[in-house]
């Protein structure tokens, strides 16, 4: 069973590998064409059909591209699709939320003082959540809303700062943040898979039966490329929030949340405009600065539980507070841990926990037991460069204490 915690540890590292490395891709290429169709020049001699050529050097090389706003006249011999990278990162992050949030849902997605739900209710939620985001954001596109783009893009940031708020009354900080995350990145890859590949496929078939496409797809397709231009660096910054507990874990994290969507808008807007050589509105830059800042004042304030005593220990976990040697293993934690992982740390230069890790009740020892397998007995990781003087005796206790009770759990 503790082998079974490395490997399921190794695991969730090879996703979260492969999602960043998708992810990479993903965002590397459609940047790349947000940058090249804005750039895109007129010229007397361009073919009929044709919107816009560039030229660009790259790699040693010179590239000459042309753009068709509907199709060409002909169908190309060898077509290359970008869809795959889109695919991948959804398949390989929702792998990734699997792992950590689904199969960890008593630590990182579920916290009973702010919803007190079982397991597999809250992985619903989580589900039901994330589909039915695509489902409303799918229709207020295709309503009579959806023919103004800027007026959809209002709406459609009030339809996110309800679900940063929303998932904030559902699920831990951390887990709130990565899944408006996800809601966000669900409507990107699906603007991909139904609509962006779709409407390109039926071009495909139209020229290949020798008929003039229609340029409503084209139209329908930009649209939907628009948004995802704009929703991408939100989305970054929200899977990256686990590593700052100052952003999920206070407690106006739903504002914080909302705000970055604004930072996202106003940093592609400066590089949109550019690409489009249509000068340098440099005054994006204060106002992204100014959100910053902002958000930095909100994170001060920290998040209040009017219930916080009220947790009560999991069958599970205490399996883990029963064992012989959790006295010892308590001191061991208190002593060597406790000093950053408590909810006012006590080293100097440490304001917040550390990803909002709390390690000072026995419950709180217990939930986080795998973590402090993995990080102090299996391997040296804890704490950072063993600056309080854990000793080898303490993580062989460490070890025996987690092996002991996962061979004992019901």
């Amino acid at each position: 069973m503790f082998e079974l915690a490395i490997a399921w540890d190794w695991l969730g590292f090879a996703a979260r590998w492969l999602h960043v490395i998708t992810a990479i891709a993903w965002i590397g290429s459609s940047f790349y064409f947000i940058a090249l169709d804005l750039g895109l020049r007129k010229a007397p001699d361009l073919p009929p059909g044709a919107y816009g050529e560039e030229w660009q050097v790259h790699g040693g090389g010179f590239y000459y591209i042309q753009k068709y706003l509907v199709a060409p006249s002909r169908m190309p011999e060898d077509l290359i699709w970008f869809k795959w990278e889109s695919y991948a990162t959804w398949l390989s992050g929702f792998a990734l939320l699997a792992i950590v949030y689904y199969g960890g849902a008593d630590l990182y997605l579920i916290d009973p003082q702010v919803l007190n739900v079982s397991r597999t209710t809250a992985i619903i939620i989580s589900l039901a959540s994330i589909a039915g985001g695509w489902v409303i954001y799918d229709l207020l596109c295709k309503s009579p809303l959806g023919r103004n783009t800027t007026q959809l893009m209002v709406i459609l940031y009030f339809v996110l700062v309800f679900m940063a708020w929303g998932y904030t009354q559902l699920f831990t900080g951390r887990a709130a943040f990565l899944h408006l995350g996800a809601f966000t990145a669900t409507i990107m890859s699906a603007n991909v898979f139904m609509i962006i590949i779709p409407n390109q496929k039926k071009v495909v078939a139209d020229l290949i039966a020798g008929r003039t496409p229609d340029p409503k797809y084209g139209v329908i397709a930009k649209q939907r490329s628009t948004h995802n231009n704009y929703l991408t660096l939100p989305v970054i910054f929200l899977m990256l929030s686990n590593h700052n507990p100052l952003a999920f874990g206070t407690k106006y994290n739903w504002i914080i949340a909302s705000l970055v969507f604004l930072m996202g808008v106003t940093i592609r807007h400066w590089f949109n405009t550019r690409h489009a050589r249509k000068g340098s509105p440099t005054w994006v830059w204060l106002a992204t600065v100014l959100l910053f800042i902002v958000i930095m004042w909100l994170s001060t304030e920290p998040k209040q539980l009017d219930n916080a005593g009220e947790a009560q220990a999991s069958t599970i976990q205490q399996s883990f507070i029963n064992t012989p040697e959790f006295e010892t293993v308590r001191d061991t934690v208190l002593g060597r841990c406790s000093m950053c992982h408590t909810a006012e740390p006590s080293w100097e230069g440490i304001l917040v926990p550390p990803k909002g890790v709390i390690l000072d009740s026995d419950i709180a020892i217990a939930a986080h037991a795998k973590e402090i397998y993995l990080h102090a007995a299996r391997s040296h990781a804890m704490p950072p460069a063993n600056l309080t003087g854990m000793s080898a005796e303490e993580r062989l206790l460490l070890r025996r204490w987690y092996e002991t009770a996962s061979a004992s759990k019901p």
